[in-house]
């Protein structure tokens, strides 16, 4: 059996984080982040679902994850998964759109998962490129290069890919992104959406893919990276954004992301100690 390694990276240059999931048997269960996703499977196959639709992904195929698409998958040839990807914010892609449209709107990816070969082409040396640390406007090229082809191709105005929502599912959204860092209960989101609970369980999911505590677990997930980013020790970010014990956000952690938060913290204090020396302090 392959070891598992994973690595991830922060380019201060180009304002996104770059990953390498080698030999990695982990399934990744429904979630949704609130960046852009594009990955690329190096070897391996793998069941995935995302907006309920079911793919079956193997070596060569590309993946197109918008903000707020849920998905979820898992190994299905007893094998291990080599994928590499990057994840974009959306302040990043709306600079990324606007310079290769003239156009300051966000984009929607019309496909998930898709095989071409002209974006590997991009896709594949810019991420060699971002890991191994290169400063040259070959790799800012690259990715300006490979967006505009994303967009040409499989680009629609990010409103299409957004499913209509009724005012209440996003009353109750507005609730948990206010709250998260609260002990929320069900009564609450409902009382503050105006719907019984079994309506909002069900709707809620028919919309957004995800249940509400999922929703919730996402957002306060979210939140628990920026402060991880920030150097906050993994107990603090826990307790900041609701999560009960530093043992449950740990778990919550691992599964989305696929790194534990420590890990994820010594990325980017490690980067910052680099710079703190490069300036001579």
């Amino acid at each position: 059996m392959k070891k598992e390694t994973r690595t991830v990276v922060y380019d201060d240059e180009l304002r996104l984080e770059a990953y390498r999931f080698e030999g990695t048997q982990q399934p990744f269960p429904n979630h949704f982040h609130e960046y852009y996703v594009i990955g690329f499977v190096e070897s391996g196959e793998r069941c995935l679902s995302c907006k309920n639709n079911e793919y079956a992904i193997q070596k060569g195929n590309v993946l197109l994850f918008n903000p707020g698409d849920n998905h979820a998958c898992v190994q299905n040839d007893g094998g291990t998964l080599d994928y590499r990807g990057f994840n974009i914010s959306k302040e990043v892609m709306l600079d990324l759109t606007e310079e290769v449209t003239g156009k300051r709107e966000l984009p929607g990816f019309s496909e998930n998962v898709i095989f071409d070969e002209e974006v590997i082409c991009y896709l594949h040396p810019l991420h060699e490129m971002v890991m191994k640390g290169l400063c040259d406007f070959g790799k800012e090229e690259n990715l300006l290069l490979l967006i505009s082809m994303l967009i040409q191709r499989y680009g629609q105005p990010f409103e299409n890919c957004i499913p209509e929502c009724r005012e209440e599912i996003e009353k109750a959204c507005r609730f948990m992104e206010q709250h998260f860092a609260e002990r929320i209960y069900l009564d609450q989101i409902c009382r503050y959406a105006g719907l019984s609970k079994s309506t909002l369980l069900r709707a809620f999911t028919k919309s957004k893919g995800v249940t509400p505590y999922s929703y919730l677990e996402n957002i306060r997930i979210g939140e628990a990276k920026k402060l991880l980013e920030q150097g906050f020790p993994p107990i603090e970010a826990a307790l900041r954004t609701g999560f009960s014990d530093q043992s449950h956000f740990t778990n919550y952690f691992n599964r989305f992301i696929g790194l534990s938060p420590g890990v994820y913290r010594e990325i980017f204090l490690a980067k910052s100690s680099g710079e703190d020396k490069s300036n001579g302090k």
